[in-house]
């Protein structure tokens, strides 16, 4: 039985991980009654009890809640964004480049993706990482996410009976072009400058879309999108929550929301002689966010990593 403590149960990420660890009968959640829920030593004591916490806080708590932590045996999941470019954090993706998943069962201190940045990079880092473009390629990203990627405050703000008619529509947002996910995504594909990045929230609950766009002329060498899709099943060989959409079976319309309630992540490849568009498909709230998560933890704790997961 292993002693898990979530730290911040009350946001989404946090009830998702509680949800989906709840039914499991190999795992004793270290609960805290709701007057105690912000008390620094009540805290204190579960984060060094437990095996394992999860932090699903803000930046500041959660590196505060680091502090508190001196049982060297007491490994953290922190769902922030606060240590993801941390070189003493292992970044929590473990599809990415070999080794990566002996690394996070290895540590203690593991930072979970973002969710733009788990789509963006699963599409990018291979690239990269094998040449087929370079590491000054001028990057553009688009990405589609339902409003459960807005935390309770956005969430409240679509489901209010009074709210705006703006909100039918899809919204672009980070219009400055700063995104707290860039980092991330140049650190882990090893990039020179961060992609032009545009981000739109939409009125559905959850699911994400995020494509990126190539040209073939800036490529290594003239690559079709059938050499693109079949590089990235060799890349991804293995791998049980990254599937490779075959050509055949792209559809006209593509769907942010296909997959949700998965920890998969759906790759697409389509395009013509000049130009390839790659789309990564996937739940923000599962691959994205809760069921990455419960992927390391299943990681660090030895057992099969897709335990309790689909």
């Amino acid at each position: 039985m292993y002693n898990i403590f979530i730290d911040g149960k009350e946001g989404t990420t946090g009830l998702q991980i509680y949800d989906r660890l709840s039914v499991r009968g190999d795992i004793n959640l270290i609960t805290l009654p709701e007057d105690l829920r912000k008390d620094i030593d009540a805290r204190r004591e579960c984060l060094n009890k437990a095996d394992i916490s999860f932090l699903c806080l803000p930046d500041a708590a959660a590196v505060e809640a680091v502090s508190l932590v001196s049982n060297p045996n007491a490994a953290i999941i922190d769902a922030s964004t606060a240590h993801r470019t941390n070189p003493d954090w292992v970044y929590g993706l473990p599809e990415i480049e070999p080794g990566r998943r002996q690394m996070i069962k290895n540590s203690k201190r593991v930072a979970n993706p973002g969710c733009y940045a788990t789509g963006f990079i699963t599409l990018v880092a291979p690239l990269v990482k094998g040449g087929v473009v370079g590491e000054d390629y001028p990057f553009a990203c688009h990405a589609l996410s339902g409003y459960s990627g807005a935390g309770k405050k956005g969430i409240a703000q679509y489901e209010s009976d009074e709210r705006s008619f703006e909100l039918d529509s899809p919204r672009h947002y980070a219009l400055g072009l700063k995104h707290k996910h860039l980092p991330e995504m140049v650190r882990e594909c090893g990039l020179k400058n961060p992609p032009v990045f545009s981000p739109i929230i939409c009125d559905y609950y959850a699911g994400m879309c995020v494509a990126v766009p190539l040209h073939v002329a800036l490529m290594a060498k003239k690559y079709s999108a059938e050499d693109i899709r079949k590089y990235f099943k060799e890349y991804y060989a293995g791998h049980k929550f990254i599937k490779i959409v075959e050509g055949e079976d792209i559809p006209s319309y593509l769907p942010s929301n296909k997959i949700v309630g998965s920890n998969m992540l759906e790759i697409y490849v389509s395009g013509n002689e000049s130009q390839i568009m790659l789309f990564s498909v996937f739940d923000n709230l599962g691959k994205g966010a809760s069921g990455a998560a419960v992927q390391n933890m299943n990681i660090m704790l030895g057992l099969d990593e897709g335990t309790f997961l689909v």
